[in-house]
C-alpha cells in the first residue's frame, strides 16, 4: 500500500507534526510513506530523519499566483506515485486535496483526522466530506460526539494517540543536575512542573502563573516551572515578570526532546482552553508525571482525577492554587500518583494499537473508497 500524508503547517504544528511523524515512523516498515509539507516546516525537518520515508516540499495555503501551479504539482504527485490512501490533516489541506482528485482517473482513498475542537458544519466541511472523504478519524470520544452531532463527516473511527515511552530512564542524579543548571542549587530540590504542551495563549499555562502569584511566599518558593515550545512573545514575559513568578519559571523554547523536559519535571500540566486529546498528557503520564488538566473536549479522557492526575475548570487560577496546595501538603503522593499515571499510560496508550487500528481504517477506505463515486 502506499500512503501520502499532507500536512499544512508551514511552522511548528505541535501533535499535528508529532501525529503524522509517529504514523510515518509506525507504517513506513509496512507501506510505502510518503510526507507532504511545506519547506523548513518542523514536519519535514522531523520526518526527513526517518528511513524509507519520502518529503515532498508542497505547499497549501499558497498565495494566489501559485494556487494553480501547487495544485497542479499536488495532482502530478498524486497521479504519478499511485497512492492507495492520501490522509489529510486539516482544512487547508484536505481542501487541496480534493480539487486535485477532481477528474482523476484514478482516485486514491482520502482518510480525515478530526484534530481539534473547532466546528465542522461549514459550506466548506460539507463540500470535503461529501466529495474527498472516506473514512473519519476522531482523536477522542469528544471529538467523535462533536462530528457526529454537527458536522456532514460519516464513518467515524476513534483513534485515541499512542505513546512509545523512553526506552532508558535518566538517573535521579543527572535529573538534580538539569534542576540545578536550570534553576540554580536553590532549585535542585524544588518540586518542578513542567509541560510540553506549548506556549500559545489558549494552551492555559499563564493561569498556573496566576496559580503560583496567589500561594504565600514561602508556599510558592517550592515550586519551579518549566515550559517548552514556541518562545514567549514580550507581552507573555512581561505578564510572568509582573507576576512575580519570573525567577522561578523557565522557557525552554521549541524541541523535539520533550522526554529531556519531562523527565526533570515532578508534575506535568496541560491547562488548555480547548483541546481535542492532548498527545503532550499522554507523553507524560508515560513517563510517570501525574499531570493537572482542565475540563475541556477530551483531555479529561485521559486522567482520573486524584488517581493519576488532576482535573480542573478552565481559566480558573484558585483550582490549580488549590492543587498547588495539595500537592506541597503531601509530596510523596506524587510519587503514587505517577506510578499510577505509567499504569494508566502502559494499558490505554499502546503505541502498536494506535498503528494498527489506523492501518485497519487504511484498508477499509481502500475496499470502500467512494470519493467523488
Amino acid at each position: 500500500m502506499k500512503i501520502l500524508y499532507t500536512n499544512f503547517h508551514g511552522g511548528n504544528g505541535g501533535g499535528h507534526d508529532t501525529y503524522i511523524y509517529h504514523l510515518a515512523a509506525g507504517l513506513s516498515h509496512r507501506y510505502r510513506v510518503a510526507v507532504a509539507s511545506p519547506a523548513g516546516s518542523r514536519l519535514s525537518s522531523m520526518v526527513d530523519t526517518l528511513p524509507g520515508v519520502h518529503v515532498i516540499d508542497m505547499q497549501f495555503k499558497p498565495g494566489w499566483r501559485t494556487f494553480l501551479p501547487e495544485l497542479a504539482r499536488l495532482r502530478r504527485l498524486i497521479e504519478q506515485s499511485a497512492f492507495d490512501v492520501v490522509h489529510v490533516n486539516g482544512s487547508a489541506d484536505h481542501r487541496q486535496v480534493m480539487l486535485a482528485l477532481v477528474g482523476c482517473r484514478r482516485r486514491p482513498a482520502v482518510v480525515f483526522t478530526k484534530h481539534n475542537t473547532f466546528a465542522a458544519g461549514s459550506v466548506g466541511n460539507f463540500l470535503r466530506a461529501r466529495f474527498a472523504t472516506d473514512r473519519t478519524i476522531a482523536v477522542s470520544d469528544y471529538v467523535r460526539v462533536m462530528l457526529e452531532r454537527q458536522s456532514p463527516y460519516g464513518d467515524i473511527t476513534v483513534i485515541k494517540h499512542g505513546v512509545r515511552p523512553p526506552s532508558q530512564a535518566i538517573e535521579r542524579a543527572e535529573i538534580r543536575r538539569r534542576r540545578m543548571e536550570y534553576f540554580g542549587e536553590e532549585g535542585a530540590d524544588a518540586i518542578v512542573l513542567g509541560s510540553v504542551a506549548g506556549t500559545g495563549p489558549h494552551k492555559g499555562w499563564t493561569d498556573l502563573v496566576s496559580a503560583l502569584a496567589h500561594l504565600p511566599d514561602a508556599l510558592r518558593a517550592k515550586f519551579r516551572v518549566m515550559l517548552a515550545g514556541d518562545w514567549p512573545s514580550h507581552a507573555q514575559r512581561e505578564f510572568v515578570e509582573h507576576s512575580g513568578v519570573g525567577r522561578q519559571l523557565v522557557f525552554v523554547g521549541p524541541t523535539d526532546r520533550t522526554h529531556e523536559v519531562l523527565a526533570t519535571c515532578d508534575v506535568s500540566f496541560v491547562l488548555s482552553y480547548h483541546e481535542s486529546l492532548s498527545f503532550a498528557c499522554r507523553e507524560a503520564m508515560s513517563m510517570g508525571r501525574p499531570v493537572i488538566v482542565t475540563d475541556v473536549g477530551g483531555l479529561p479522557e485521559n486522567v482520573s482525577d486524584r488517581v493519576d492526575g488532576w482535573i480542573v475548570p478552565p481559566r480558573s487560577p484558585d483550582a490549580v492554587a488549590a492543587v498547588l496546595r495539595e500537592i506541597a501538603a503531601r509530596p510523596e503522593r506524587v510519587a503514587e500518583m505517577g506510578r499510577a499515571a505509567r499504569a494508566t499510560s502502559e494499558r490505554d496508550f499502546s503505541f502498536a494499537r494506535f498503528i494498527d487500528e489506523t492501518s485497519s481504517v487504511y484498508r477499509a477506505s481502500v475496499r470502500g473508497s467512494t470519493v467523488f463515486a
